[in-house]
């Protein structure tokens, strides 16, 4: 018989629907929102309750309990539910593991939704007593007590106590019985504070910007604000923001990468007043469930963060900014794929309040959207403070040559530089020594076994290291093949072109700024702060130098190997090419100083390096819009991959090629002629981390009839024999067909 007063409860497993369960006797009224606590086989498991009272097929006897409810009001706020919920439907992914992400690891667990207060730890004197006649045994204790001696009237807080020993807390309970020890509770909230300083007076297109974003507070408008590089949008964001949080509002701003957030933070303290939480994954569990909960209750004023941040619930949202919102770290490449800039929109719609959009290179799929008229254009075509765009110069390599990367225009460039006491950067889009390693006598090859990849020298560590599964093995000193002395080291690394420069110009600062250089905590912020002062005279860095940052010293970029870009597979690497170029070559002459860019290229008459001579986007956007549009590309049309993965080679492409029978069953019984079905075919680089990866691409103009189509086939999908021996996934908009 059926059951009528059932709660629809979403797990985080990977099956796309939801769970019915009774609720105890005991247990008060339950809202949709809410977690609890249940049963899973033989594991208890934390779910989110989507519905309340509902019928259910299976029989009270079969229906298992709620073993606790574990919160009295709904986790999230109506309008971020009804967000995650649309997120499952549009990108087809389980909802259970969706409403699993957007919470905080601390309350994924089961733990409180309010953060405990922290405690604050101080010796007393009679501890200070104590310590000359504790047993030595007293491991623990003692070094507890000593530490807090060492402390003095300062004390420790908890974290400071927990990284002592293991079991630091029984000891302190032990501490306080006996009277040595004494704790207060202290509020170690998040919020940083803002105080607004001198504001830089606005030119007349920034002024125009903000007036329009500010006249849209409390209805849902898009603005893209296309600007050149060092144009002030971060002013624009600043005024915007400020008006927001003075009408009482929350402001949410996103940025693509950690590395960017110290700079917005510092700029946001320093141009509104308000408080200020940061959201990031190098926050620990409890500094972030502290931070979204100051977000949830309405103390923060501005929530600042990375992708993940989209999801936090905000009491009075007015306001949100989507920094370098052409940046592919917006998307999330595992697990749930989601566009965080995507999903900005959508919340912004749900919440009825305006969203902007920031860039000097706006993706092509939101330019489309400015043309048709979805959303609105606010143009910044100058640089704040007057200073000029960089003249960019070309180098041809086919009648230039090169030693270690650098031409001589390269070089003599830096020399100038130099001798004027200013700043340069060198764009190297590889990190490592050299991407290649091998016998000139025998052809051997620095390989991993694990990927289809070449092996990159890191010659500080003298090790071979696989840049996409992470494995790493000793460098050879002579060919293990056949045992030639000297191995022939092609193409060139971040490290192999420090090292040139520091040759050629032993007298200059050379500063190494890339992800190895900065993998260590707070290495990253020295080194900018290095630059930012001065103490660096060439900066020799990957991507990571082309986002977003203000040097006001450097004058000379100077661009050496990112040819590849224009002969990738990837119908967006030229797009891309074109956002990496023009970003990194938005870092010279952001000061007084006029700025100079080198480009090193064996194809200078190529679109992207030709437009970039120009300084001309719109031109460029136009033309790669016209290909796309005759391919039937997106934004054209939408992509659905669905990749598949195995340890034995044919298993993927087994589990494809049935699950594309299957597609052509369900399109002949149910006509639909804008979706388009591809063969399924090995991924462009088969063999990663030991796994071998196939794909299936799937299209369609018309988001309706593609959605549907997906919610039954993937149903399906999950019931092919094959189906439990890949791991598959589902990516709707994918950023990689690899």
């Amino acid at each position: 018989m059926a059951t009528k007063d059932a709660l629809r409860v979403a797990l985080p497993v990977p099956l796309r629907r939801t769970f019915d369960y009774k609720l105890p006797s005991s247990a008060a009224g339950v809202v949709p929102g809410c977690r609890v606590q249940v049963p899973l086989r033989k594991r208890s498991v934390v779910g989110v309750v989507c519905a309340a009272h509902v019928r259910t097929d299976l029989s009270a006897r079969k229906l298992k309990t709620v073993s606790r409810v574990l919160d009295q009001e709904a986790v999230f706020p109506e309008p971020l539910f009804r967000l995650l919920l649309w997120a499952a439907e549009y990108y087809q992914h389980p909802v259970g593991e969706i409403l699993h992400v957007a919470l905080p690891v601390v309350l994924r667990r089961g733990g409180s939704l309010q953060p405990a207060r922290s405690r604050h730890w101080q010796i007393t004197a009679q501890g200070i007593e104590a310590l000359q006649t504790l047993a030595k045994r007293s491991v623990v204790q003692r070094r507890l007590l000593e530490s807090l001696k060492a402390a003095a009237s300062d004390g420790l807080g908890d974290g400071d106590v927990r990284f002592l020993a293991d079991r630091a807390q029984p000891a302190l309970a032990r501490l306080v019985t006996r009277g040595w020890v004494t704790s207060t509770e202290s509020d170690d909230h998040p919020l940083l504070d803002a105080a607004q300083g001198a504001r830089p007076r606005l030119n007349d297109a920034q002024s125009q910007a903000v007036a329009r974003i500010n006249a849209s507070l409390g209805r849902y408008t898009s603005y893209l604000l296309h600007g050149v590089t060092g144009a002030g949008k971060t002013e624009v964001y600043l005024r915007s923001a400020a008006e927001a949080i003075s009408r009482g509002g929350q402001v949410m701003v996103l940025v693509p990468e950690i590395a960017l957030t110290p700079q917005l933070v510092e700029r946001f303290q320093h141009g509104l007043t308000g408080k200020l939480v940061v959201l990031h994954s190098g926050l620990g569990s409890r500094q972030r469930h502290r931070a979204w909960w100051a977000a949830r209750q309405g103390a923060a004023d501005v929530v600042l963060g990375t992708r993940s941040a989209v999801f936090t619930p905000l009491e009075r949202p007015a306001l949100i900014i989507v920094d370098e919102e052409h940046d592919a770290s917006y998307k999330q490449q595992d697990g749930f794929r989601y566009n965080a800039r995507d999903i900005a929109v959508k919340r912004a719609q749900q919440e009825k309040i305006p969203v902007l959009l920031g860039s000097a290179t706006p993706a092509l799929e939101t330019v489309e959207n400015t043309r048709r008229g979805r959303y609105r254009l606010l143009v910044l075509p100058q640089r704040a403070g007057g200073s000029a765009m960089p003249r960019v110069h070309l180098v041809d390599l086919k009648s230039v040559p090169v030693h270690n990367g650098l031409s001589a225009p390269v070089v003599k460039a830096l020399a100038g530089r130099l001798e004027r006491e200013e700043q340069s950067i060198v764009y190297v889009n590889r990190r490592g020594f050299a991407p290649v390693v091998l016998c000139s006598d025998c052809g051997w090859q620095g390989k991993c076994r694990r990927c289809d990849a070449s092996l990159t020298l890191h010659q500080g560590s003298g090790r071979l290291r696989c840049h996409h599964c992470g494995a790493a093995r000793s460098a050879p000193v002579s060919c293990p093949a056949c045992g030639q002395q000297g191995l022939y080291h092609v193409g060139e690394g971040t490290q192999r072109v420090e090292g040139e420069l520091s040759r050629l110009f032993p007298a200059a600062r050379v500063l190494r700024l890339d992800s190895d250089s900065t993998a260590g905590k707070g290495r990253l912020e020295q080194a900018l702060s290095s630059i930012h002062s001065g103490q660096a005279d060439i900066v020799v860095g990957t991507q990571m130098l082309s986002k977003g940052h203000h040097f006001a010293g450097v004058t000379l970029v100077c661009v050496l190997n990112t040819d590849r870009g224009l002969f990738s597979f990837d119908f967006r690497a030229s797009e891309r090419l074109f956002q990496q170029l023009t970003q990194v070559a938005g870092r010279a002459g952001r000061g007084s100083r006029h700025g100079d860019v080198v480009v090193q290229t064996m194809f200078p008459e190529a679109l992207s390096y030709v437009q970039l001579n120009r300084h001309d986007f719109d031109g460029f956007a136009t033309a790669c819009l016209a290909e796309r549009r005759a391919a039937g590309y997106p934004p054209y049309a939408q992509f659905v991959l669905l990749r598949a993965e195995a340890h034995q080679q044919e298993t993927p492409m087994r589990f494809l090629t049935s699950a594309a029978t299957t597609a052509r069953r369900w399109l002949n019984q149910h006509p639909v002629p804008d979706i388009r079905l591809m063969e399924p075919v090995p991924s462009p680089m088969e063999r990663r981390a030991g796994r071998f990866r196939a794909q299936l691409l799937v299209s369609g103009t018309r988001r309706g009839s593609l959605g549907e189509f997906l919610r039954h086939w993937l149903a399906e999908l999950e019931t092919l024999r094959l189906a439990g021996r890949v791991r598959w996934s589902v990516d709707v908009d994918p950023l990689d067909l690899y």
